[in-house]
Parts: C-alpha cells; structure tokens; sequence
C-alpha cells in the first residue's frame, strides 16, 4: 500500500474507533437490544473493511459508515420478520395438524371402542364413556356418579380392563398389535 493509501486507512479506523459508542447507541435506539446493536456495529465494520470501494480523502467517512450500519439494520429487521412470520406460520400449521391428527386418531381408535361399550358392565361403559370418550375431569365423573374419586379410579382400571378382554376377543390381531386403523369384523 502507497503511503497516502495507509494514511487514508489509519484514518478510516481512527474515525471509526473514535465514534464506536455512537455507532452502538444509533443501533441500539433502533434494535432495542445491547447485545444485537453490538453485533449490528461489528457486522457493519467487517462490512466496511470488506468494502472494494475505497474512500477518497474528501468522502465522509462517517456518512459512509452510517450508510453501511443501516443496510445492516435494514438486513436485521427483514430476517427478523421473515422469522417471525415462519414462526407464526408454524405455530398455526402445528395447532391444525395436532387438532386434525387428534380428531382422526379419536375417530380411528374408538370405533371398535364404541361398538364394545354395550357389551360392558352398565357402570363400566358409563364411567368410560364420560371419562374417556366425553373427557369429562374426574372429580365431576365421581360426582356424577356419587361415587368417591379413589373409587372412580378403581372403576375406570377394572372397566377399562374389561374393555381390552373384548377388544382382544373381537380385534383378536389389531387390538395385541395395537395397530389404530383396525379393519376388524365390528368395525365394519
């Protein structure tokens, strides 16, 4: 580098060291954020060093530097939406999958389920039916059914027991398997 060039350079820096805390405080005031404005100032300053562009000795050096922190931030606040609509756009798309899957997988597992119900105990296919098909908390199932909670969960284990005992009677393969879209004889 020719003598004027390295003076033109140590300038450069020189300046822009001398104005480092201003740089941070501009990007700060428009990011919100310490950590964010400090890495927004270095960015900048790679992207300035980076630069092919050399400055002539009557160019604004700041100004230059202002341009470049901008495009900076300009870039920041774009990849920032971007994000946050994928996000969004994730969240909404997740939230109908679960509902969707939820409601497939309900139908599917429970049509053998419903078809057994008759077949049970009268109390057993009740406290089924309100607890697990109904998804009513068991605190009002056992009120409902006047019965204590620890006496619910005896009954919800011995009637859902029962169930198996049919499910593997009728399903024989889909119910020891386990397999949700079962093609049973009383699905049909």
């Amino acid at each position: 580098m020719a003598a004027p060039e390295q003076e033109l350079q140590n300038a450069l820096a020189t300046t822009l060291l001398t104005n480092l805390a201003a740089f941070q405080g501009f990007a700060r005031r428009r990011l919100g954020d310490d950590e964010l404005a400090a890495d927004a100032v270095q960015e900048s300053l790679l992207r300035a060093l980076k630069s092919d562009r050399q400055l002539a000795a009557d160019d604004n050096a700041l100004a230059w530097f202002y341009r470049i922190l901008r495009n900076v931030l300009t870039d920041l606040h774009r990849r920032h939406a971007v994000r946050t609509r994928a996000l969004e756009r994730f969240a909404t798309e997740s939230a109908v999958a679960a509902e969707t899957n939820d409601k497939d997988l309900q139908e599917t597992a429970c049509a053998c389920f419903r078809g057994l119900l008759p077949t049970l105990r009268p109390e057993y296919a009740q406290v089924l039916q309100l607890s697990d098909l109904d998804g009513q908390p068991a605190e009002s199932v056992a009120e409902q059914l006047g019965i204590s909670k620890n006496n619910l969960k005896v009954r919800l284990h011995r009637a859902r027991r029962q169930l198996r005992e049919r499910l593997e009677q009728t399903c024989q393969a889909c119910a020891t398997h386990g397999c949700l879209d079962c093609h049973c004889d009383s699905n049909s």
